[in-house]
């Protein structure tokens, strides 16, 4: 959809203050950084991007940013991440590829952002991308916090939950172990093809991302693709209090 097939591509993270779960989650640094620096130095380290900003309406975020001297982007109030991304993508027609990775991903693997990036460049007609890794514990697929996909044998998505997806009948061990793995959780990383991007910033919540609170279900309901590639990093984002002391527990081993 893009003038500038595969020309180049850009990551961007997307960042609010206030957050249901977690208030003010991306500010917190018991690790001696926030976890808004851990994320972005952590996709800093990917070799495919042109460069990386934080797009952001509040100041107090922005503040942040320059303090450990990353680059930042103030962007209009907007609904949701996607529209924030979208904004920036407007003014970057130089651009083919836009990456957008939740603030909250403070582990992000920087070969993820790379693989995110390569799936789009290998699918010249796909418009969007993502990423999941297996699940191989029970409480994991139970977790509301934890959002699952599945997926056809070409990769395709065909649905994400908050819920168990899919749901056995019977809890069998030998599930959890299958290879390849039947249980995938979705990670926070997508990428977009600008153009594709800017139209869907402009489109309405649909009603499936409005039940799931889940914003890649827009692009499903509105009948594209996405395509969704397995990668090894049983990580999870900060949605809650537990998830962060988890990761700060992690950080001081």
């Amino acid at each position: 959809m893009s003038r500038f097939p595969g020309r180049s591509s850009y990551v961007v993270i997307p960042a609010r203050l206030d957050s249901k779960r977690l208030p003010r989650k991306l500010l917190l640094k018991e690790t001696g950084k926030s976890v808004l620096q851990h994320t972005y130095e952590a996709a800093s380290g990917a070799t495919k991007p042109l460069g990386i900003c934080v797009a952001t309406d509040h100041e107090e975020i922005a503040a942040e940013v320059r303090f450990f001297g990353g680059r930042v982007l103030m962007t209009d109030p907007a609904a949701s991440g996607t529209d924030r991304v979208a904004q920036v993508a407007r003014d970057r027609e130089d651009l083919d590829i836009i990456v957008n990775v939740q603030g909250d991903e403070p582990q992000i693997a920087a070969p993820s952002i790379d693989r995110v990036i390569q799936i789009l460049e290998d699918n010249p007609q796909a418009v969007m991308a993502t990423l999941a890794t297996p699940i191989r514990q029970w409480a994991r697929l139970d977790d509301p916090a934890c959002v699952k996909v599945v997926f056809d044998h070409s990769g395709r998505a065909l649905y994400f939950s908050r819920s168990p997806l899919p749901r056995p009948g019977v809890r069998d061990e030998r599930l959890l172990n299958t290879n390849p793995a039947l249980f995938h959780q979705h990670i926070g990383v997508y990428a977009y093809r600008r153009d594709f991007l800017i139209w869907l910033a402009e489109l309405p919540r649909g009603r499936l991302e409005k039940i799931e609170g889940l914003e890649q279900l827009r692009v499903l309901e509105a009948g594209f693709d996405i395509l969704v590639g397995v990668v090894d990093q049983p990580t999870r984002g900060i949605d809650t209090v537990e998830d962060y002391r988890a990761f700060v527990r992690q950080m001081r081993t």
